[in-house]
């Protein structure tokens, strides 16, 4: 079963100072997004074409930690080094119909399907039980949405997705494991020293490359 690019994910320090730096960076403003209570994140959104999203991800100083890891490796120490530099491209999520099926075809663990909520949003998400990422953030969560989707009411941004590409230092082992999912065609691959994603969209001042 083919999965689809849902959405990036730009993890930072703080809301503010990562929605500052996106919005910057893209010469467009971020729109509001929520809290997501049994995480202790928060996040700002930027529509980047039909179905297709940005997140700016950060841990909510107002929420209580949860008694689990959180999503997407926030808390491994490189993760915490590198938002000590700046906010960065972490990771990315594919969309799935049947998120179980989906799971159970990677040819690598994904973990568990968890049930999400955000305000009328719900979801279900695939999420290791360490929360680490896989592959340095190469190999995508996957998600299932319920009837609505985030992008059904965020506005125009004047921005499009043009293309993700991933570093990696042996890219045919990222690729076997994007193949199995049937998720190949989302992300392109490249030799690198280390695990990287970056971002080509176009914005209403020209094509940005987003790390």
């Amino acid at each position: 079963m083919a999965v689809t690019l849902d959405h990036l994910v730009v993890a930072a320090g703080s809301l503010e100072e990562g929605a500052e730096y996106v919005g910057d960076f893209l010469g467009v403003a971020l729109s509001p997004g929520g809290k997501h209570p049994q995480m202790g994140t928060h996040n700002r959104l930027l529509r980047l074409g039909a179905r297709r999203y940005l997140e700016v991800l950060a841990l909510d100083p107002e929420a209580p930690p949860p008694q689990h890891p959180r999503w997407f490796g926030l808390e491994e120490p490189w993760v915490q080094a590198r938002l000590r530099e700046r906010p960065c491209l972490l990771h990315w999520v594919a969309r799935t119909e049947d998120i179980h099926a989906s799971v159970a075809a990677s040819p690598v663990a994904l973990g568990e399907v968890r049930e999400a909520y955000r305000g009328h949003l719900h979801w279900q998400i695939s999420l290791p039980a360490d929360g680490k990422l896989r592959e340095g953030g190469l190999v995508p969560s996957l998600i299932q949405w319920g009837a609505a989707h985030p992008t059904d009411s965020l506005p125009p941004s004047g921005c499009e997705l043009l293309e993700l590409v991933g570093f990696y230092p042996h890219p045919e082992a990222v690729r076997a494991v994007l193949v199995g999912l049937g998720a190949e065609p989302e992300l392109g691959l490249e030799p690198g020293p280390e695990p990287r994603l970056e971002a080509r969209i176009r914005t209403p001042s020209g094509i940005r490359v987003l790390r």
